[in-house]
């Protein structure tokens, strides 16, 4: 379908609204959100209107001589997007149907609100404070990488950390799940991969609809329901100190404090950046961030301190995100030298003992069931990062 400056446009229903730098767009029928800049805003705004496509391209010309205006071009692009419904009266067939499923509606909004609002925010922010000051108190309670060798069996103590972290997540996610449905608002629960670790990951996609300081409370909220476990783990571990089942909450209190250290590795998307990056209203720190590091390494497209043009006035922003991203690439080695790596040679160190010189039957069976779980977890990895690949 040909398109020219005189051509007659019509948008689908679209929801506007303002953001600290740009514009986020709101396809209303697929549910679809993009960022805009305040010159496209303005061009569909006017679309809207019913103004033609050669009185806007001279407009916005006008308006921002620095721009480059080709509305033919940025019509094609709204095409692409599946924000145009139609061109000369003719129907513009898109992919996308209808709204997509919502998630988590049988879950009460009042139930959400209950869980997050002024005070409740307030009180998982003491829980923070008072489990900092608990681990400061009890130096003790800072976690081991042996802790979670609670058994004899690895293949049992496997089993337990599994269990225990599955339920560690979902905890997490079901702490964006109340908070985004206290706003009446859907969410979609699904599994993917980060590093090398499978996760499962709550999509916030709707959140786009509220303003940022709610947003915030959204990507905080699974670390939120994670200090109120941590909080009541050191309760129980005080009260009950060289118990069994202080032991098991070792291992809960081992995975939180990873979980949180981990949310502060900025070259990933955690929800600590997500709070970064609503924070500053940039939303594509990642990308420009990599872009700034590389550019340091690579003479040929190294930005000058005095004249920073590829990041325009957010270079500053860019630059401190930079450090950040580097601090978390050397936090995630850290964790792998003091807790990873440790616990992956410990546990094979001793199947593999068990395996060569196996003291009884049930040691070698237990080495042999040990290897078996890793395969799998190893296969499934794969899976679910080809799985992850082909999406994009």
């Amino acid at each position: 379908m040909k398109i020219s400056l005189q051509s007659q446009i019509t948008l689908y229903e679209l929801s506007i609204k303002k953001e600290k730098k740009n514009f986020i767009v709101e396809e209303q029928i697929s549910g679809d959100f993009f960022e805009m800049t305040e010159i496209t805003v303005e061009a569909i705004r006017r679309i809207e209107m019913g103004e033609g496509l050669d009185e806007i391209e001279k407009m916005l010309k006008s308006k921002y001589p620095e721009e480059e205006v080709d509305m033919v071009e940025f019509v094609e692009q709204l095409v692409e997007l599946g924000l145009v419904q139609e061109i000369d009266g003719v129907h513009v067939q898109k992919e996308t149907q209808g709204p997509k499923a919502g998630g988590f509606l049988w879950i009460p909004s009042w139930v959400g609100r209950l869980l997050f609002n002024r005070v409740m925010n307030k009180v998982y922010l003491l829980l923070l404070l008072c489990n900092i000051l608990i681990l400061i108190l009890n130096p003790a309670f800072i976690p081991h990488y042996k802790d979670i060798f609670l058994f004899d069996s690895m293949m049992l103590n496997m089993i337990t950390y599994l269990f225990l972290s599955l339920v560690l997540i979902l905890i997490h996610e079901f702490g964006h799940i109340f908070a985004i449905r206290s706003h009446q608002l859907p969410a979609q629960l699904s599994i993917g991969t980060r590093l090398i670790l499978i996760v499962f990951e709550t999509d916030l996609t709707q959140a786009w609809k509220l303003d940022p300081k709610e947003r915030n409370v959204l990507y905080f909220a699974g670390m939120a329901f994670e200090q109120v476990i941590l909080f009541l783990s050191f309760g129980v571990m005080l009260l009950f100190p060289d118990t069994f089942f202080a032991g098991v909450l070792g291992i809960v209190v081992l995975d939180i404090f990873i979980k949180t250290i981990y949310q502060c590795c900025f070259y990933m998307k955690t929800d600590v950046y997500y709070v970064v990056e609503n924070t500053t209203g940039y939303y594509n720190l990642i990308e420009s961030g990599k872009e700034y590091l590389r550019s340091l390494f690579n003479r040929s497209r190294r930005p000058e301190k005095s004249d920073p043009q590829d990041f325009g006035n957010d270079f500053r922003i860019v630059r401190l995100y930079s450090v950040f991203y580097i601090i978390g690439v050397l936090l995630t080695l850290l964790l792998a030298a003091v807790y990873i790596l440790p616990q992956i040679y410990y546990a094979y160190a001793t199947i593999f003992s068990n395996i060569q010189s196996p003291g009884n039957d049930a040691a070698y069976w237990d080495a042999v069931i040990f290897l078996a779980q890793t395969v799998i977890m190893i296969v499934l990895l794969i899976y679910l990062t080809r799985r992850e690949a082909l999406k994009h």
